[in-house]
């Protein structure tokens, strides 16, 4: 009774997506590139081929979330085989080789589905999301207002004139917290961007600037499982499924972020996931050190697999390039990124003649 009630259910929910031949206005198609772009607003191609020679590395560590990074070129089978799946344990099977590449938000989230399926495997993803919704959207206001009590206590170190601007922001957020109005909800952008509008005291810029860093860790859907249930609770099974994997597909990262005059060329460029990529944004690389501690940690380990990599015989003919972001990164993180190179066969002078050298033969071929 119950498998036939969900098969009934799929059968009406398959009829009523589908579109009228005769339609003037087709389904807009998103290929990889443009689908990443659309959801996290960063170039997964780049806007020159400059990237390229990293986007065919495998086995690549996130520098900036220390997890291995899911090749660009896996999306297109990933999402044909997507659109197959029918149930929550369809979705569960094809994320499952994955696992290990999940971020630790949409790792948590895999595990929910997949605990779902095992209770409910003829069952899809959107009924999952409708168990979980209510409970995931208190949890997410407690989640928020823990912030907020974290952004109020710091007021007490600003001027009487500027404690109380700032709160009267954090008071118009709790009440669209609780109030709950779908029209108009409280929405971490919005916060963020109402903080630059108050102008703290010369002697306030520098706690000013801690409580701003401090409203960062309002939950998104990449930081909370609960934010992540809330938001996707009205979206398709598919879409969650994918935001799931796209997380983890590798991009190319300005070091020198393009907005601030950074170079299209490899020795700008890093290989990172696409929530690493996205978080940052333009944030300066010595403020994206100071909220994730760990970046130095795993950017020696990205720099690992990059050098393993060229003694596998990849990246021929950029096998400078550990040498060129071993010095951007010192520089764009004021000293706070020192990796080594200990492990590396070439020395920067051997390096160059490598480069010559796979040069020389191309111009010779051409």
């Amino acid at each position: 009774m119950f498998v036939s009630a969900i098969t009934a259910f799929k059968t009406h929910q398959y009829r009523s997506m589908k579109k009228p031949m005769h339609s003037s206005n087709p389904p807009k198609r998103f290929t990889q590139e443009s689908y990443l772009k659309y959801y996290y607003d960063i170039p997964f191609e780049g806007t020159t081929s400059a990237g390229k020679p990293l986007r065919k590395l495998k086995n690549i560590t996130c520098p900036y979330t220390g997890i291995k990074i899911i090749q660009g070129s896996a999306l297109k089978g990933f999402e044909k085989n997507l659109q197959k799946c029918e149930t929550a344990l369809d979705v569960v099977n094809l994320l499952t080789p994955y696992a290990d590449n999940l971020q630790p938000t949409e790792k948590s989230v895999y595990a929910i589905f997949k605990d779902f399926a095992a209770l409910n495997p003829y069952d899809n993803i959107e009924n999952c999301f409708k168990m979980l919704y209510n409970s995931c959207l208190t949890k997410l206001k407690l989640e928020e207002f823990l912030v907020l009590d974290d952004v109020d206590a710091l007021t007490r170190k600003l001027s009487p004139e500027t404690a109380l601007k700032l709160r009267a922001k954090t008071t118009k957020c709790r009440h669209l917290i609780l109030e709950n109005n779908k029209r108009d909800t409280f929405k971490r952008k919005t916060f963020l961007n109402s903080l630059e509008e108050i102008r703290p005291k010369e002697n306030e810029r520098e706690i000013f600037a801690t409580i701003k860093h401090k409203a960062l860790f309002l939950p998104t859907s990449g930081s909370s499982r609960n934010a992540f249930v809330v938001k996707y609770s009205t979206r398709s099974q598919t879409e969650a499924a994918r935001r799931l994997f796209i997380a983890s597909l590798g991009t190319i990262e300005h070091v020198t972020p393009a907005s601030m005059g950074g170079m299209n060329t490899i020795g700008n460029f890093m290989l990172t996931s696409a929530n690493g990529n996205r978080y940052r944004e333009n944030m300066p690389l010595t403020e994206y050190i100071a909220r994730f501690p760990k970046i130095p940690k795993y950017t020696q380990m990205y720099i690992d697999d990059i050098v393993n990599e060229i003694h596998n015989g990849g990246l021929k003919g950029n096998e400078t390039y550990p040498y060129k972001i071993k010095k951007k990164l010192m520089e764009e993180s004021q000293g706070r990124l020192m990796v080594t190179l200990s492990r590396y066969k070439y020395t920067e002078e051997e390096a160059a003649r490598k480069v010559d050298e796979y040069e020389h033969r191309w111009d010779k071929m051409g």
